[in-house]
């Protein structure tokens, strides 16, 4: 019978230097990992949250001040009434394409008209139209205080249109000189009524802003005649067509002119405060009616209180100074 057995080997002891080895760097280090590392980690986690709760309210009114600068500069406040400046504004450009219009064609013109060579001549066909814009200024006042600023501008569309015409048609010194003073005369009133008009119309936020645009208006036109002048260098009646194009924005400024409003100031000179509201309603804000009203009514009620001040004023204290600087800085452009 045989009997299997079974060969067992020997139980070695562990040796004592791994059985400490064991006992310091393995039994123990996870409790050191456990209770050393994990705890504090808690601590660190805590902390952090107490920072969060504390930068919550922060952030908030951060976001809420950027909302409001995004709502700044997004201000389309001065929208409604861009459309009614930029009509107006047309008047400049007309005002920057008569002083360049004369520019490029003077030669052809002097040659075609007999007075070519004629230095004198030939500076009084373009200063007439600066004389006619002198008087023009000086009516548009009572124009404006009779008509209001829309009517003003329709009606002073005539001299534009009729100067621009008579120019391009004519065929002697006397007929070129009455069409640019015409022209002049038209340029002299809307020099005057389209900052009147913009002021009066524009909210008081925006009304700096838009203001430039008349002055824009004036250095497209003469930059546009000044192009438009190219060709008369090969084309001795070109300066027929440029006069003609001339009369072209007066048609566009009188139809223009139908869709703006009326000055709210004027409305509320004439006593027709109903439609000044309206207008500033619309234009404004409701919050603007009643604030506006009342400063127009304040400045309509103050009108004729200096009926007695005279021009010689300018040269007393204070105002002299200003006279004083404005012939200083004549002399330094002579």
């Amino acid at each position: 019978m045989w009997v299997a057995t079974v060969l067992h080997r020997p139980v070695v002891p562990v040796p004592l230097f791994f059985t400490s080895h064991l006992s310091s760097k393995v039994l123990l280090k996870p409790k050191t990992f456990r209770f050393g590392f994990l705890l504090p980690s808690l601590k660190l986690k805590a902390s952090a949250t107490k920072k969060q709760l504390q930068t919550q309210e922060p952030d908030n009114e951060d976001l809420h001040n950027q909302e409001k600068s995004d709502d700044q500069i997004f201000d389309l406040g001065w929208l409604p009434t861009f459309p009614h400046v930029l009509v107006a504004s047309m008047s400049n450009f007309l005002f920057g394409y008569h002083i360049g219009v004369m520019n490029g064609p003077i030669v052809s013109i002097a040659r075609e008209l007999g007075f070519e060579g004629d230095p004198i001549l030939e500076g009084l066909v373009v200063s007439i139209f600066i004389a006619g814009a002198f008087i023009g200024s000086l009516s548009c006042g009572s124009l404006v205080d009779k008509l209001g600023c829309r009517r003003t501008f329709q009606i002073d569309t005539i001299p534009l249109i009729l100067g621009a015409i008579v120019s391009a048609q004519a065929h002697s010194l006397n007929e070129i000189l009455l069409g640019r003073f015409l022209v002049g005369l038209g340029i002299g009133v809307n020099t005057v009524l389209v900052p009147i008009y913009i002021s009066e119309v524009a909210p008081t936020k925006y009304r700096g802003s838009l203001g430039t645009l008349s002055h824009i208006g004036t250095c497209l036109g003469i930059i546009f005649s000044l192009c438009l002048g190219i060709p008369a260098e090969h084309d001795p009646h070109w300066w027929r067509t440029m006069f003609y194009i001339a009369s072209m924005p007066g048609f566009l400024l009188a139809l223009g002119m139908q869709f703006t409003v009326e000055s709210p100031r004027w409305l509320c000179r004439v006593g027709d405060m109903k439609d000044a509201q309206t207008i500033i309603r619309n234009l404004w804000g409701d919050s603007e009616v009643d604030k506006a009203i009342e400063e127009f009514q304040s400045i309509i009620s103050n009108d004729g209180t200096d009926v007695n001040s005279r021009w010689m004023q300018l040269l007393e204290e204070p105002h002299s100074r200003g006279c004083i600087k404005v012939v200083s800085f004549l002399d330094v452009l002579s």
